[in-house]
């Protein structure tokens, strides 16, 4: 499909403005926000204003209305030039829950918001911390009162809650054991987070490994409106599940740009750091792995692009998505120490931003899911192997 063009060529137009955008916020921003411990608003709103963050919106709602396989050229250019989509990615395809399953007077009431950056929808709220992925068994419950749903539970790991005006919330409806299949049962709310703050939601931040901004969320009574449902009650499990494979793709991406960043900075730093009055570059034990980490990124990369092809394209890809991912948090990872060893002791220092990319990049190895939990996915469902739990 793309072998017979060089990869850089798609997308140039989008390729070069996201690359002059991510110009003017270089390392010292960045490392500013790592001494800060802080959230990039500066950077956040200039994606926003610049309508990147709108991309998969329809125009219809005041979005781009781009293919998700240019949203992902998006993504990767903003990784690929030393920033980090981590920050932002939600406000992408979040809403993608509301666009494929929200009623027309949703979509109208929050959409428009969210592509002009006036509302920011970056959260979703699935995780808790005694069920981790085994999401059917989620305990955070709403309950039918009159006109609103009274949510009780907790969650966990649920990322830009303090950066977002509202979030997807993923709550059981009917008790686990009156549903035929545990599958159902679950619904899924847009809870206003100005409103529920304070009023039946209480967020707790949680410090951690890279600068992303994680928190625990602990309901009590908070009410939401029953207006804000989404789609059918019980349906809510179908239509989270729904939006993976676009999430997939998207973080897929991510890490092919950190794939990019490593190999390039790797390359440069072994080209011109000089040992014994030759450049470390010239040591094949040096070259090996730098061009092994290329290899694997280039690899990844094909699989993201056949992956978003076949979601642009309406048909199943669950499959591709899921190995997409997989291969590009690997590559990624791989990048990310091959370069980091070739810098030695001055990958460790923060002024170089080897070791900021590193932490972030590692992310992805378990969120937001495991690479284990994609190799349990295609044993069963494609290579039709016992289920393993």
């Amino acid at each position: 499909m793309f072998a017979d063009q060089d990869q850089d060529q798609l997308y140039p137009e989008i390729r070069e403005a996201v690359r002059n955008l991510c110009a003017g916020f270089d390392s010292a921003y960045w490392q500013r926000v790592e001494e800060q411990n802080g959230f990039p608003e500066e950077f956040v709103q200039a994606l926003t204003q610049a309508g990147w963050l709108s991309a998969l919106i329809p125009e219809t709602y005041g979005g781009s209305g781009l293919s998700l396989t240019a949203a992902s050229v998006i993504m990767e250019e903003i990784n690929r030039n030393g920033g980090n989509s981590g920050a932002c990615h939600g406000q992408m395809y979040v809403m993608g829950c509301l666009l494929r399953h929200g009623s027309d007077e949703q979509k109208q009431r929050w959409l428009p918001g969210i592509a002009s950056g006036e509302l920011r929808m970056q959260s979703m709220a699935v995780t808790e911390p005694t069920t981790g992925t085994d999401t059917t068994k989620l305990k955070t419950t709403a309950v039918r009162k009159g006109d609103k749903y009274v949510v009780n539970g907790s969650k966990v790991w649920i990322s830009r809650v303090q950066h977002s005006d509202l979030m997807l919330l993923l709550a059981r409806t009917t008790p686990l054991d009156q549903v035929k299949r545990k599958s159902e049962g679950l619904s899924v709310f847009v809870v206003d987070l100005r409103e529920a703050i304070g009023k039946g939601l209480t967020v707790r931040p949680i410090r951690n490994m890279v600068n992303h901004e994680t928190n625990e969320l602990f309901f009590d009574n908070l009410e939401v409106p029953a207006e804000n449902l989404i789609g059918e009650e019980g349906k809510g499990l179908k239509y989270i599940l729904d939006g993976m494979n676009a999430e997939r793709i998207l973080i897929a991406a991510e890490c092919i740009g950190d794939g990019y960043w490593f190999v390039e900075r790797a390359s440069n730093y072994a080209r011109e750091r000089v040992v014994f009055d030759r450049p470390i570059g010239q040591n094949q034990g040096i070259q090996f792995p730098i061009a092994r980490s290329y290899v694997n990124v280039e690899a990844a990369s094909l699989m993201r692009y056949k992956a978003a092809a076949l979601f642009d394209a309406g048909k199943p890809c669950g499959k591709e998505a899921n190995i997409s991912k997989l291969l590009a948090a690997d590559a990624s990872w791989e990048a990310a120490n091959v370069c980091l060893q070739t810098h030695g002791g001055f990958g460790f220092a923060a002024e170089y931003d080897i070791e900021r990319k590193f932490r972030e990049t590692r992310l992805y190895q378990v969120a937001p899911i495991s690479t284990n939990l994609i190799l349990s996915y295609v044993a069963e469902h494609v290579l039709e192997l016992p289920r393993s739990f």
